[in-house]
């Protein structure tokens, strides 16, 4: 097979991979936990003056939450340079979004994403840019259990290539993990890499590629049995799975940094095997990027910080407590991680803009959701209209960077089921393949028409939405992926208490069911403790709109389905 015209890239992005003690210790408080936090989230350099031009000795920067790690090497940085680091985070394509829209000047100095491949294909979010420097490299790869990569004849030093991985998919002989690639760089650039080598043409990944390569990656895509928003929560859920027990689950598409971090953590019974696909991968490079807004002194504050970054102690810093490829050889080491051959990417934003729209459209299996949604008296007034709004942007309101993305997708199956003091209706959409805009229609109608009554019903709904899906052919189970949305503004008042559903219903469901994942949305009143428990207990997440918007929630919600 012909490799995709990349070159084999052996020296700044190879370098020595610290696995002592001191390192996995503070990878399990950092990388895997980390990496989860919220968008809005400011750090390590505490509240920032997000008005006006930015000023000597800070750095405000608006980065992926996966860098949430770096947070300590950017405290002695402080210490260091004096130039405090103010984070907050986002994901890639809404960051895009924030620079094409003109919302990161005068509040951000800087950005610092996985990747600026995407934001360098609009032209308008290039000449936003005033420099950027790499800082660190970690090529996405795949991490199979030893039982797995034994059976599948995948050794260490044996040579596989994405064409392997879609075939052990297809065979049923691989159920992996991978992120989504519209809410997360590394499902993106995983995306990316496996389309580019399936379809081999020696050059960039073109739309006309897409149609012909489709076959290939639904048969590498059969495998995907979990999806998330995020690379840090997806292999918090591997290593949750695997403390369970649950076999089933064994390999995790991510990036190399991620997997080994994994593997030091000490989190697994035995390692994971690491395959990095002999046929290419796509690597991120994580640039810290001077925005063109910001003033000559906040430059000469991101000069002083990224020539610190890039010093070779630094570096061997970053290498040993996130496993990320150091950029200055000085700081290799001894030992190497092996060389990747770099898959060229994409030069035109229709083509990975249809790419991604092909993959939740007609490419990975589909979406089955219940949405279980408050229609009682205290959703009165500016909450229901939150509601209103963020149906708005699943319909298909919102044509953005981002929200074309968080839209529902082709052949997903949407079900509203609202409640009161008592559960109504169950009302079933579901969407063909191709544009549907009179189905999107009707459920954005539905919601704008919800009437309100008394009472808080909220488990005996859950309990409905778990009825609805043992009713359905669960033999399919395995063919969409399945979930429940739980928002909920208040006090449950009526119907089960959360001890009744927790022990009586979902104990008793069927093993398929008790691990669909209900995604709860904390929202006015609503109990936190207890929604955060009923998303832990089913394998879910629990999304805050109390700070935030309901909308950019059931936006971020979308990553997991």
């Amino acid at each position: 097979m012909t490799r995709g015209g990349g070159h084999r890239n052996g020296t700044p992005r190879t370098g020595a991979a610290g696995h002592g003690a001191r390192a996995a210790r503070r990878l399990a408080a950092t990388a895997l936990a980390g990496v989860l936090a919220c968008a809005g989230c400011t750090a390590p350099g505490g509240d920032a003056d997000l008005t006006g031009p930015g000023r000597a000795g800070e750095l405000r920067v608006l980065a992926g939450s996966e860098l949430a790690d770096l947070e300590p090497v950017l405290e002695r940085a402080a210490e260091a340079t004096g130039v405090t680091v103010h984070m907050e985070y986002a994901g890639t394509l809404d960051g895009v979004q924030q620079i094409l829209g003109g919302q990161t000047d005068q509040r951000y100095d800087a950005v610092w994403f996985a990747s600026n491949r995407y934001l360098n294909l609009y032209a308008e979010a290039r000449t936003a840019l005033r420099e950027e420097t790499a800082v660190m490299a970690s090529p996405v790869a795949l991490g199979v259990t030893e039982d797995a990569a034994a059976g599948l004849g995948w050794g260490d030093g044996t040579e596989v290539t994405w064409s392997d991985i879609a075939e052990a998919a297809a065979d049923g002989d691989l159920a992996y993990g991978m992120s989504s690639p519209a809410a997360s760089n590394s499902g993106f650039s995983a995306l990316v890499g496996v389309a580019s080598a399936l379809a081999d043409t020696g050059t960039a990944l073109e739309t006309s590629d897409i149609d012909e390569v489709a076959p290939e990656l639904r048969a590498f895509f059969s495998g995907q049995e979990l999806t998330a928003g995020s690379s840090g929560w997806l292999a918090e859920e591997f290593a949750r799975r695997s403390a369970s027990g649950d076999a089933g689950l064994a390999g995790l598409v991510n990036y190399e940094s991620v997997l080994l971090s994994l593997n030091a953590s000490g989190r697994l019974d035995r390692p994971l095997t690491i395959v990095r696909p002999a046929d290419g991968t796509v690597t991120a490079d994580y640039p810290l990027s001077l925005l063109d807004s910001a003033t000559d002194e906040v430059a000469e504050s991101y000069r002083v910080l990224v020539d610190h970054l890039l010093s070779a102690e630094v570096q061997r810093e970053i290498l040993q407590e996130t496993h990320r490829r150091p950029m200055n050889p000085e700081a290799l080491g001894e030992a190497g991680l092996p060389s990747v051959t770099e898959l060229p990417f994409p030069t035109r934003a229709e083509t990975v803009d249809r790419l991604i729209a092909a993959y939740f459209d007609e490419i990975r299996k589909p979406a089955r959701t219940v949405y279980v949604l408050d229609a009682s008296i205290s959703m009165q007034g500016e909450r229901i209209e939150a509601l209103r709004a963020a149906m708005e942007t699943l319909t298909g309101g919102d044509d953005s960077v981002s929200g074309r993305f968080q839209r529902f997708y082709g052949r997903e199956r949407v079900t509203l089921l609202p409640f009161d003091g008592a559960v109504r209706p169950a009302v079933d959409h579901e969407l063909s393949e191709e544009p549907d805009p009179a189905t999107l229609d009707a459920i954005r109608s539905e919601v704008d028409a919800l009437e309100l009554g008394d009472g808080t019903a909220a488990y005996d709904a859950v309990a409905e939405a778990y009825r609805l899906l043992e009713a359905e052919d669960r033999g399919d189970a395995a063919e969409s992926f399945t979930s429940i949305v739980l928002l909920t503004d208040g006090e449950v008042n009526t119907g089960r208490t959360f001890a009744e559903l927790r022990d009586e219903t979902h104990a008793r469901l069927p093993a398929g069911l008790r691990d669909v994942p209900v995604f709860t949305v904390l929202f006015g009143e609503g109990d936190a403790a207890e929604m955060t428990e009923l998303a832990e207990l089913t394998g879910g997440r629990t999304f805050d709109a109390r700070s935030d918007s309901l909308d950019a929630a059931f936006r971020e919600i979308r990553g997991y389905q």
